[in-house]
């Protein structure tokens, strides 16, 4: 019998298995239809972004399947178009997010997506860059715009600026004439973001301050006090956070604690974390002492413990006094329902074009060739990288 883990990878393998044998590629192309959906678009991938599978969320809504896609950040040329598309016609350029129920990979040479999940790829921009930063693209968005509704006036923290995720915030953030302060979790980081300029108009610094995160620092607090003068900021974004209770690796340690969090915010502030349920697994490989932790909720073994992570009632009651409010962002909402499809193409055609223009700098990703990406799939799904983009 294969062990959970032997099984995990088998499953990657054969979801991304590349090079594939001749049979069963000429199988693969043999199952696309002949004729198109409606509103189906062909399209020949280009290139694809390749980012960690959240497996729970599939199973939440009800997604089970032997074989999961992965590359669904795609960009490619339409092929052919169904008998009603409108938005799209043969030799487009084109970029979109394949939904979570897709029955094709973006690992396949073509592919058949609907019309309402993509927008049009400016000419001047590469589908490597798109691939791989479209996603952190729609993550910033859905942050600033639909969760924290940022305007300009506000002052922003991002936890780690430095993150592809994060360098897409503090550039949309300034677009928009948001203050923005950010940590840093290296020097050479530090460095960074502190010579961090806009491509276009006037070339002052994007960041108003960088707190330094690491080498034990925990400045966070007074730092930001200081900068607002002692207000806190309308909007803090999180890369993760961190319990004072436990053992921490070294990339934890990086992380604020999250009453650092909720203490930097202002009246009405708007805490944003990826984190589902404000909650992360750690595993403790050191005999723990039961009493010492309440927020304990299961024993594994007497050598290992989950605990999870979340508000104690200090926490809320300062929310509460400040009215200030937690989101969270899961992007996957956008695909996952149709309910604001409009807005969602709206925001997919303002990366695409913001890049274009210089606005949005992603951080540049060297593309792996198709043969490697396997290797790369389960690097990005054990957390050892962050994302990868394969051209095709």
């Amino acid at each position: 019998m294969l062990s959970p883990s032997s099984l995990f990878r088998k499953r990657f393998r054969m979801c991304v298995t590349v090079p594939p044998p001749a049979d069963i590629t000429a199988a693969e192309q043999k199952s696309l239809p002949e004729v198109l959906g409606s509103h189906q678009v062909r399209v020949q991938v280009k290139a694809c972004g390749l980012s960690p599978l959240d497996l729970k969320l599939l199973d939440d809504v009800g997604i089970q399947r032997d074989l999961i896609p992965v590359g669904r950040e795609v960009a490619g040329v339409v092929l052919q178009v169904g008998p009603k598309v409108s938005f799209f016609q043969p030799e487009d350029e084109v970029v979109g997010i394949l939904p979570l129920d897709s029955p094709c990979s973006g690992l396949c040479d073509v592919i058949d997506i609907d019309e309402h999940y993509l927008v049009q790829k400016p000419e001047k921009l590469s589908s490597v860059c798109v691939a791989a930063a479209l996603r952190d693209g729609l993550c910033a968005y859905t942050a600033l715009h639909t969760h924290a509704r940022m305007a300009a006036g506000h002052t922003l923290l991002v936890m780690d600026g430095a993150s592809s995720f994060g360098l897409m915030c503090i550039q949309l953030a300034c677009y928009h004439g948001v203050k923005v302060l950010t940590t840093s979790h290296s020097p050479q980081k530090h460095t960074f973001l502190e010579q961090l300029r806009p491509s276009v108009g006037v070339q002052d610094p994007l960041v108003a301050r960088v707190i330094k995160a690491y080498n034990g620092s925990s400045d966070l607090l007074p730092q930001v006090l200081e900068e607002t003068g002692g207000l806190g900021v309308d909007i803090a974004i999180d890369s993760g956070v961190r319990l004072q209770e436990v053992e921490e690796s070294e990339e934890t340690k990086l992380f604020p604690h999250k009453h650092d969090i909720i203490s930097v915010l202002g009246v009405g502030g708007h805490w944003v974390t990826s984190h589902q349920d404000l909650q992360v697994n750690l595993i403790l490989k050191v005999k723990v002492n039961l009493v010492s932790l309440p927020v304990l909720t299961a024993v594994l073994s007497p050598f290992c413990v989950f605990v999870l992570l979340q508000l104690d009632p200090p926490d809320c009651r300062l929310l509460h006094l400040k009215s200030a409010s937690v989101s969270f962002l899961n992007p996957e909402v956008w695909t996952a329902s149709s309910a604001q499809q409009g807005r969602y193409l709206h925001i997919l055609k303002d990366i695409v074009e913001k890049m274009s223009a210089g606005v949005l700098r992603p951080q540049p990703e060297e593309a792996v060739p198709l043969y490697e990406a396997t290797v790369a799939m389960e690097t990005v799904q054990r957390h050892q990288k962050k994302k990868a983009v394969v051209q095709l």
